[in-house]
């Protein structure tokens, strides 16, 4: 039996009106409710901005750098340093979108503008938050059947924009994330000296894209296939865009997902 944790900052959260954003992140909390900020974001109009801060910042400020020293000496090990920070801008980036890409068909954007980090007591990252909180969503989405004939600016105002196909979902998704993580992982090696190259950074993404994409059907009980299909699209779009993405397949029940 799956126990109900009352988070703090989710139950302190002042939501004026119910968008999609909120429904979508409310469902994706109950997947694992023993840690309900594992998945799905927070809207930052919903909160206070105490140990918040804007993802932008890792490329204005020594916060990044902060972050690195602060792990390399707890460890002794840059390397490793390195690739843990890279793996946290992986997940806090893409990671946190796929599972609602591989289980709804929907996803906000990922543009380094529009994400901010919770951080905890000891200055880890602990939770994400988007300033806005529309929806990129496939015209089959049930939001859109619900509202007949109603307008795009109408669905825009509700936060909701519907694009043609998954292909366009998983080319836009794949572009707001390359957009944001180019630079912060070149911010990364600039501070890291070098440790670990951008290129294995990349492979972190395709990682981190695989694990959402295998956990969600479990959890979930939804459709593998699915779930398999969106991801191979984010991929796909990935490597179309010159990023070294995938490495050596991983089979789950003699089904190939590349990454």
């Amino acid at each position: 039996m799956s126990v109900v944790v009352d988070d703090p900052l989710i139950a302190g959260m002042s939501i004026a009106r119910t968008l999609p954003l909120h429904e979508s992140s409310r469902r994706l909390r109950e997947l694992y409710p023993e840690c309900p900020r594992v998945y799905g974001v927070a809207v930052m109009s919903d909160l206070t901005r105490r140990r918040w801060w804007p993802l932008a910042e890792a490329l204005t400020t020594d916060r990044m750098r902060d972050m690195f020293q602060i792990a390399a000496l707890e460890m002794d090990n840059p390397l490793a340093a390195a690739q843990q920070l890279a793996a946290t801008m992986a997940h806090v980036v893409v990671g946190r979108v796929i599972p609602l890409i591989v289980l709804e068909g929907r996803a906000w954007d990922t543009g380094l503008e529009n994400l901010w980090v919770h951080v905890d007591s000891e200055g880890s990252i602990d939770w994400v938050g988007v300033v806005d909180p529309t929806l990129r969503a496939l015209p089959d989405d049930p939001f859109f059947a619900d509202r007949g004939d109603a307008g795009v600016a109408d669905f825009a105002r509700d936060g909701m924009v519907r694009l043609p196909n998954e292909a366009a979902l998983a080319t836009w998704v794949a572009h707001r994330s390359h957009r944001a993580l180019g630079p912060l992982f070149a911010r990364l090696s600039e501070i890291s000296g070098g440790a670990i190259s951008q290129s294995s950074m990349w492979h972190m993404v395709g990682s981190a894209v695989v694990g959402a994409a295998t956990q969600i059907p479990l959890l979930a009980r939804s459709s593998e296939l699915t779930s398999m299909r969106r991801a191979q699209a984010v991929l796909d779009a990935l490597v179309g865009f010159g990023l070294p993405v995938r490495g050596e397949s991983r089979f789950r029940d003699r089904k190939a997902l590349l990454n």
